[in-house]
């Protein structure tokens, strides 16, 4: 498999501060990737069920860690997803939801 493109898997934490509001932050690891377009039957499956898919991302399976957001060329997609194609690989199904863009 070709894993020739970058990718970012992001973590959303929560820390409070002072006054007790919590305060988001974020951190990225870099991940490399091989990226397929979402095939027709998952495009038609996810519009049924109110998602948008756009594409699969399959990647080594030591790497991702639950994550729910990851970043592609800039624009940050949902993982609503994931297949576990064997001991090694992972596919995560990702959408573009409002408020990643």
């Amino acid at each position: 498999m070709n894993r020739s493109d970058v990718a970012y898997l992001v973590v959303e934490t929560f820390t409070q501060n002072e006054y007790g509001v919590m305060i988001p932050s974020t951190t990225k690891h870099k991940v490399y990737v091989d990226v397929a377009s979402a095939n027709q039957q998952e495009w038609f499956e996810g519009g049924r069920n109110g998602l948008n898919p756009q594409y699969r991302f399959t990647m080594f399976t030591f790497d991702y860690h639950n994550e729910k957001i990851i970043e592609y060329k800039g624009t940050q997609y949902t993982i609503y997803r994931t297949y576990i194609k064997n001991i090694d690989e992972i596919e995560l199904y990702v959408e573009l939801r409002k408020g990643n863009e």
